[in-house]
């Protein structure tokens, strides 16, 4: 079926420190470039639209408008992913969750993982949008089309994305549900246990936060922003000398990154061994 083909786009971001601030670039999971179609005149101009994303938004974005008067059925499906990514690409938030809502409704009842997909799309197009109460109800109901589909990864994408939202709304406490799901279907993705770390650290459950980065190190050692973590954790347990470590180790192995360059400032905010005892701004 020809929604096989438009589950290709979208990329993964990279957790960061603030879990009240979500992924900006909202098209997960990654692109599937082992994923192939029939050709024909739908996946074509698919291919076509799609290529033109990276280089001209703006024209994609008109070309699927056009795309939506002319056509129905699977193709408006299309042509509204189409529209959604590259109303993402503009910044356009509402055109962008309306897209993305479009694509999702249209979609057949018997495809919860297609529809799981576009409501993850959907849900941080709200929150891009600033709209967190949206974003939290588009993203609960991704998870459910996600466990229609008996997908433990795109189950486990929803569900921390239902926790930063959770964060962002003033809710932490309620954040630990969907992380411990995540951790429950995704055990051996350091990604859950990086935000599960860095949940307990932020409510100052110390001893948590230390096991849970422990995780997280040992399924992904060399991810800076686990090495990021690990640091803040360390130096607000008074561990100043293992913090200077995870932050050095950042640093020497991934000099030219931005995690690296995060590392060097927070091991100069600490200075010297023998300086004063100052924890670290994140």
């Amino acid at each position: 079926m020809i929604l096989a083909f438009l589950i290709q786009v979208g990329p993964n971001p990279a957790a960061n420190d603030n879990l009240g601030l979500p992924d900006e670039l909202l098209n997960r999971p990654p692109r599937e470039s082992s994923i192939t179609a029939p050709q024909n005149p739908t996946t074509a101009w698919l291919e076509d639209c799609l290529d033109q994303l990276a280089e001209d938004p703006a024209r994609a974005h008109s070309k699927a408008q056009i795309r939506l008067t002319e056509t129905s059925g699977p193709d408006r499906i299309i042509a509204n992913h189409c529209l959604g990514l590259a109303a993402t690409e503009l910044g356009l938030w509402d055109d962008a969750r309306g897209a993305f809502i479009s694509a999702r409704d249209e979609t057949p009842v018997d495809e919860p993982r297609t529809k799981a997909r576009f409501g993850l799309m959907a849900g941080n197009a709200a929150l891009g949008g600033g709209d967190q109460e949206a974003a939290l109800l588009l993203l609960q109901t991704a998870q459910r089309n996600a466990q229609e589909a008996a997908s433990a990864t795109l189950e486990a994408l929803a569900a921390m994305d239902v926790a930063r939202v959770l964060v962002a709304l003033g809710r932490p406490h309620d954040a630990f549900v969907p992380l411990s799901r995540a951790t429950l279907l995704e055990p051996e993705k350091a990604e859950p246990w990086l935000l599960t770390a860095t949940l307990y650290r932020r409510l100052e459950r110390l001893d948590d936060a230390q096991e849970a980065i422990e995780e997280a190190a040992r399924l992904a050692p060399l991810e800076g922003a686990i090495g990021l973590e690990a640091g803040l954790i360390a130096v607000l347990s008074g561990r100043e000398d293992a913090a200077r470590q995870s932050w050095q180790s950042v640093v020497d192995t991934q000099p030219d990154s931005p995690a690296a360059q995060t590392a060097q400032s927070y091991l100069e905010q600490l200075g010297p061994p023998s300086g004063p005892s100052l924890a670290p701004k994140p």
